[in-house]
């Protein structure tokens, strides 16, 4: 049996293809290229995340995957950054399914269940490493009760823009309360 070293150099497996990343855009952390937006891969560098993107009070998101950025059609990513000892605003992401990755301190995310007859605020605490699922419209907050460590958490939504709709409390969804806002979000 042969064993195969690949060649070496700043494409060990293509060594033929140029750098694209010695001629990267910062900006906007993609590569200079003629092609349509989505004909090519997007290389988006860790200091070049967006911070114009839809806000919640107590938190801050950065957008690295949207359709105005790479052209996604059906997907959002990006980072969500809460300070120590943090409580965002409460809110939910319209028709956005949204899935959360933590990466740094333990957050905690917190939403109202009333299977027991009577609404309860459910707490879920995280570590890194952890997963949390929000399904479309439910209203939460997540909380950071650190007193010296942001919590940092990378998010994939399934629209191509960061929904959200802030919200003045918490309620279960198909129970919202009179003049509870629509479901109109603020995107950007």
């Amino acid at each position: 049996m042969t064993s195969h070293t690949p060649p070496t150099g700043h494409d060990a497996f293509h060594p033929d293809l140029p750098d694209h990343d010695r001629d990267q855009d910062h900006e906007h952390g993609t590569a200079g290229s003629t092609l349509p937006l989505r004909a090519r891969l997007h290389h988006i560098r860790a200091d070049a995340l967006d911070g114009d993107t839809a806000q919640t009070g107590g938190m801050r998101r950065f957008a690295a995957i949207s359709g105005s950025s790479v052209g996604s059609e059906r997907i959002w990513m990006g980072q969500t950054h809460v300070a120590p000892d943090t409580a965002s605003s409460n809110h939910h992401h319209g028709a956005s399914e949204t899935a959360i990755h933590v990466i740094k301190g333990h957050p905690e995310f917190v939403f109202l269940d009333d299977s027991g007859g009577t609404p309860e605020e459910i707490r879920i605490r995280t570590s890194p490493g952890d997963y949390i699922f929000v399904p479309p419209y439910v209203p939460h907050r997540e909380e950071n009760p650190s007193a010296d460590e942001e919590a940092v958490v990378v998010i994939a939504r399934s629209t191509q823009e960061a929904i959200v709709v802030n919200l003045p409390e918490l309620y279960v969804l198909g129970n919202e309360p009179d003049g509870a806002p629509d479901s109109e979000p603020d995107a950007d």
